[in-house]
């Protein structure tokens, strides 16, 4: 198997608080530093009602404050949500705080509806999507030094800059670049192997990198059973049903899942997500595992778990460990970029 990492949502479940959610996130950075994973990323998501992830910054400064070893970073921070000077400043000061550890995943969808990014984007009218090559170039521009003001601390740091997908356009932009690429497998699965195909395809060396490196960020949920792993991963998919309706909220709990009154139609939309997934006992999800890192050939394996019960998903990356006997991968050169000491640059 390739190395391991998390992307974590901070997920709410119902009854529960964010105060709890980010307190299993705590416990999780910890418990997979100690099994041996690569990086723990989280995701900036707005206006949810089930996800406390709002400000990466803040939560990785955190996280990486009660680790020692595992990198630390977004997976991602939405640029068009930002201006790129504070991103900068952010990730500047957390790199001087963790140099070495930090990475900087960066998407450009908004991660909300269209209101809050609104709200957001509040005095940045001209910014959005269509400006993101614009953006990302002045932002890598700030830690080179070379920007169009000086960003104090970012300057001469070096957090590792990913960009982060869902289809085929940051892909593109990835491999052109020559940067590392994060593929949303676990949202957007059917477009997996033709974006990682056209990063490889036109992916070129750049300072960062001598070949291309991607990662996919997969769904995985593991228990003693298949049909454990099956009533847990529930409430995930119904959560994610009911935000697909407008209805946005916490994680059910598996019996209000399992009670819930599905149309044909919502059936089908929840079978079809947890299809997707890698659902079941440490076998099942050894096999599944297994067969998603030889059909994609990515360099490694990013997880993510969400579940009602914090417990139950440090559980999971536990028994996953133990299926796949470790989570460092092979640690030479074929799961490791190349990686040049640039100012900005860096991916490994």
């Amino acid at each position: 198997m390739v190395p391991l990492s998390v992307l974590d949502l901070a997920p709410i479940g119902t009854g529960s608080t964010a105060t709890a959610a980010l307190a299993t996130s705590t416990k999780l950075v910890q418990l997979v530093e100690d099994l041996g994973f690569r990086r723990y990323w989280v995701a900036e998501h707005h206006g949810m009602p089930g996800i406390a992830s709002s400000s990466p910054a803040v939560l990785i400064a955190h996280l990486a404050a009660v680790t020692e070893r595992i990198r630390v970073g977004s997976g991602g921070v939405m640029l068009p949500n930002h201006q790129p000077l504070v991103i900068a400043e952010q990730f500047g000061t957390l790199d001087a705080l963790h140099p070495g550890r930090i990475d900087l995943g960066i998407g450009r969808a908004p991660g909300t509806d269209q209101r809050t990014a609104r709200a957001l984007r509040r005095g940045t009218a001209a910014l959005g999507a269509d400006d993101f090559p614009e953006q990302l170039g002045e932002l890598m521009a700030y830690f080179r030094g070379d920007g169009p003001v000086a960003a104090v601390p970012a300057q001469g740091q070096d957090p590792a800059v990913w960009l982060l997908g869902s289809s085929g356009y940051s892909a593109q932009l990835a491999g052109l670049m020559g940067l590392p690429f994060a593929f949303a497998h676990h949202f957007s699965s059917e477009n997996t192997l033709p974006a990682l195909e056209l990063y490889r395809k036109m992916f070129r060396p750049s300072e960062v990198l001598a070949e291309p490196y991607a990662l996919i960020a997969a769904s995985v949920l593991c228990a003693p059973d298949d049909a454990e792993a099956r009533r847990l991963a529930l409430p995930s998919a119904l959560q994610f049903l009911q935000l697909r309706l407008g209805r946005p909220g916490p994680v059910p709990t598996p019996e209000e899942a399992a009670a819930y009154r599905y149309s044909p139609e919502e059936r089908d939309f929840v079978e079809q997500r947890l299809a997707s997934q890698i659902i079941g006992s440490p076998e099942t999800v050894r096999t599944g595992a297994t067969e998603l890192v030889e059909r994609t050939g990515v360099d490694e394996l990013m997880v993510v778990t969400s579940t009602h019960d914090g417990d139950d998903r440090l559980r999971s990356y536990r028994l996953l460990t133990e299926a796949l006997g470790g989570a460092s991968g092979d640690s030479g050169p074929a799961h490791a970029p190349a990686v040049a000491a640039t100012s900005g640059t860096s991916a490994a």
